[in-house]
């Protein structure tokens, strides 16, 4: 018999390939175009664009912050970093998958770096958390950069180290957040997309340290 105390450990813990739940083979159903700007989800998108992933905690509010952006093209929400293939929203809840929740941004670096859209990440949240954000708790709600190319890669690190700093000068501790190669992106059934354009007063606990992030030359 399990406590509660033995539910949360489980939640906070990555589960080892034996551990995951299954899955299934096929993407779960979701929708084809963008609530706000009715763009296609999954593309094609437009030559000259780039990709992004980050994942702040909740991914409702996290996608807003995003779609918002000057610049950005589109926005959607799914799940990454994980190990079942093609998770539910209520499998990946379990902590049983593995992934986090993460918002797909699709931008225009003539009109928005992605210096500019690291900017917006650190101050949206709490990086120092581990596997939280706020009272939210589980693998789900890490920060997470997931990169696309050497690049990016770069650009993460280098960030992250610059934030590190300024948040050591206010006694924050350590960042926890996750960089690494984008993994496959599951997307988010049709009801998170967007969420809080349909459900304008919804849930939204994006909630930054205070702390300006003021970036290296990179």
């Amino acid at each position: 018999m399990f406590s509660l105390s033995d539910v949360l450990t489980k939640k906070v813990r990555m589960p080892q390939p034996d551990q995951a739940l299954p899955g299934r083979d096929r993407p779960i159903v979701t929708a084809s175009h963008h609530f706000v700007s009715k763009r296609p989800l999954k593309g094609p998108y437009p030559d000259g664009l780039e990709t992004a992933f980050f994942g702040l905690g909740c991914f409702w509010g996290a996608e807003r912050l995003f779609w918002q952006t000057q610049g950005v093209w589109v926005t959607a929400v799914g799940y990454a970093g994980g190990i079942t293939p093609n998770p539910t929203y209520p499998e990946t809840c379990t902590g049983l998958t593995g992934h986090a929740e993460v918002v797909l941004v699709v931008f225009d670096p003539k009109i928005v770096s992605y210096a500019d859209l690291l900017k917006i990440f650190w101050e949206a949240h709490d990086p120092t958390q581990g596997m939280r954000q706020g009272n939210d708790v589980g693998t789900t709600y890490r920060s997470a950069i997931f990169t696309v190319g050497d690049e990016q890669a770069r650009q993460a690190v280098a960030s992250r180290d610059a934030y590190q700093a300024s948040l050591r000068l206010v006694g924050r501790g350590p960042i926890t957040t996750e960089i690494a190669p984008a993994p496959i992106f599951y997307f988010a059934e049709e009801d998170h997309q967007q969420y809080l354009a349909k459900n304008p007063y919804g849930y939204c606990n994006l909630k930054g340290t205070g702390v300006a992030c003021a970036l290296p030359a990179i």
